[in-house]
């Protein structure tokens, strides 16, 4: 079994491809390739942590594609997540839903885990940044303790900044990144 990476895969959502340069036509093309690109290099036995932001637009449609995804899912939940808990009581009741699509687990806010090694903090949000001009959802984001983070929600803005692993699909060819790509950045590789 190995471990991967992901955020930000936005199925559904035709202005991400304008927004992020993404190079696709349109939404079929794009989530399309986002499945296939994901079963190329994730096994059924493999875990994918997806950190965030996985399904917009017609969400019966757009969530359905975690289904066609290989492996066992872990959703740490972002702003365009139905199930965030920033979106107050609603969320909960979404929760089921993204289970029921194929997700083993949902994850709020942050949390840690091992790689390569190293403790690591794990969430939606980096410490700073975003992809718009100012910083969004301030109150969410994980307090800067000195530990690496892994996170999305930046999209194409930068894929390594300071302690801060961007692991979007935008800045890693469409597909998630191994945990042994992520672990050589943490330990000081590149």
């Amino acid at each position: 079994m190995a471990r991967f990476w992901t955020a930000d895969l936005h199925f559904g959502h035709g202005n991400i491809i304008r927004y992020s340069h993404r190079p696709f036509t349109d939404v079929a093309e794009m989530d399309r390739a986002l499945v296939e690109r994901w079963n190329q290099v994730v096994s059924p036995d493999d875990e994918v942590w997806v950190l965030g932001d996985v399904a917009m637009g017609t969400i019966a449609d757009s969530l359905a594609h975690v289904s066609d995804l290989h492996g066992r899912k872990v959703l740490v939940a972002g702003n365009h997540d139905r199930c965030w808990f920033g979106h107050g009581e609603r969320a909960e009741s979404w929760v089921d839903r993204y289970l029921d699509a194929g997700f083993d687990r949902v994850i709020q806010g942050s949390t840690t885990t091992q790689v390569g090694g190293s403790e690591v903090l794990v969430c939606h949000f980096p410490y700073q940044g975003d992809s718009h001009d100012e910083d969004r959802y301030t109150e969410h984001r994980p307090t800067d303790r000195g530990e690496w983070l892994l996170h999305g929600h930046v999209h194409e803005r930068w894929k390594v900044l300071d302690r801060q692993v961007n692991v979007g699909v935008d800045v890693w060819d469409w597909r998630p990144v191994t945990e042994a790509q992520v672990a050589a950045i943490v330990t000081g590789g590149t």
